[in-house]
């Protein structure tokens, strides 16, 4: 089955181009292209795709708005941000919101569709440039001692994968435990860390 991605942008040419850009793959197949959040937030939980890629910018409610509401309402769907900035507020907002990964729309074109695979397997899709920022901004800033040490072995082991990008399923079977206890591991550290999304305890794992 092809991957289904729904498109949320503004400008018109760019969207155009996206969606030729993901047409053009036989493993994947454009469900939307919305030019609002209004729309997306209308049309989505109508298409239900595995994946959406989020312009930040958008008129009226911005992408980081849409993707906060569609991950409440759909705590499952994958949202990969798109931006012209890559500015350290706007990425730490989107994670936030629960977006699973970053890209730069002028990267995007060689990297939306290993961006797509790479968050379906569970990884956190990033331009290296959004990537570096993350790790220097996270080394910048002192992090109570508490939060990561109060992790357990298993939990920082868990962690460690998780930034090499490997899936749940993977983990699961080099760690020799099932699926469901690497998901309960996973909300253990969610809560000593006081982050809402995969890539936030990440982030912050790097940073420590």
């Amino acid at each position: 089955m092809p991957t289904r991605v729904a498109l949320v942008e503004d400008d018109r040419a760019t969207r155009e181009g996206f969606r030729k850009i993901l047409e053009h793959d036989p493993e994947m197949v454009c469900v939307g292209a919305h030019p609002s959040a209004e729309e997306a937030l209308r049309e989505i939980p109508r298409s239900l795709p595995d994946v959406v890629l989020m312009d930040i910018n958008l008129p009226g409610r911005n992408g980081i708005e849409c993707t906060a509401l569609l991950k409440r309402a759909h705590p499952a769907l994958l949202i990969v941000m798109l931006t012209t900035y890559d500015d350290s507020q706007q990425i730490f907002d989107s994670l936030r919101a629960g977006a699973s990964g970053y890209l730069l729309k002028r990267s995007a074109p060689v990297e939306m569709i290993p961006a797509i695979h790479e968050v379906q397997r569970g990884g956190a899709p990033m331009s290296m440039q959004i990537a570096r920022m993350v790790v220097s901004h996270f080394h910048q800033i002192p992090h109570p001692s508490s939060e990561v040490e109060t992790l357990t072995r298993r939990e920082q082991e868990i962690l460690g994968l998780l930034s090499k990008g490997l899936p749940y399923k993977q983990i699961a079977h080099q760690l020799g435990i099932s699926s469901s206890t690497v998901h309960g591991h996973l909300h253990s550290i969610y809560g000593k860390l006081h982050v809402q999304s995969r890539t936030e305890a990440v982030v912050k794992f790097l940073g420590h």
